[in-house]
């Protein structure tokens, strides 16, 4: 049992939840939200800043929570960097289908988000990585807040 929980948490899920490289307060940003876990006390809050064409100019979160959220959050703000709202829904719904599944519809744009593949295994679990990304998309919506529920 302790082994498995070891292989959840990878040295890449380690070092960006012990040091985020994204984790900070937008100073110009276009929306904003806040995800709340309440069955754990995750919590995250999701600055974007998007450019005249939609696409995503800048993305920065103050998380606390377990490792396991704070990585996701600091690799989602890279994965979404550059692009449009449209295209973030639909790499944020293939990342939940990966963090529930272990399996990938489109493993090429999930690349550098792999180090969460094996969240799957761990199903109470899946709501700290997703959580991040259920508060990406209520921001881009214009929705001030959202759970893991």
């Amino acid at each position: 049992m302790f082994e498995d929980v070891r292989d959840l948490y990878n040295a890449t899920i380690l070092d960006r939840g012990r040091k985020p490289r994204h984790m900070r307060r937008l100073e110009a940003f276009d929306r904003t939200a806040r995800g709340d876990n309440p069955m754990c006390g995750d919590r995250v809050q999701v600055w974007v800043k998007q450019d005249s064409d939609s696409t995503i100019a800048a993305t920065g979160f103050e998380a606390r929570g377990c490792e396991i959220s704070k990585a996701s959050a600091d690799l989602m703000v890279e994965a979404v960097r550059g692009l449009r709202a449209e295209d973030v829904t639909a790499l944020a719904n293939d990342f939940e289908t990966m963090a529930r599944t272990g399996t990938c519809p489109d493993c090429a744009a999930l690349a550098a988000l792999m180090p969460l593949a094996s969240v799957h295994e761990f199903p109470s679990r899946v709501k700290c990585a997703t959580l991040p990304w259920r508060a990406l998309l209520a921001a881009l919506e214009g929705k001030g807040e959202t759970t893991s529920e």
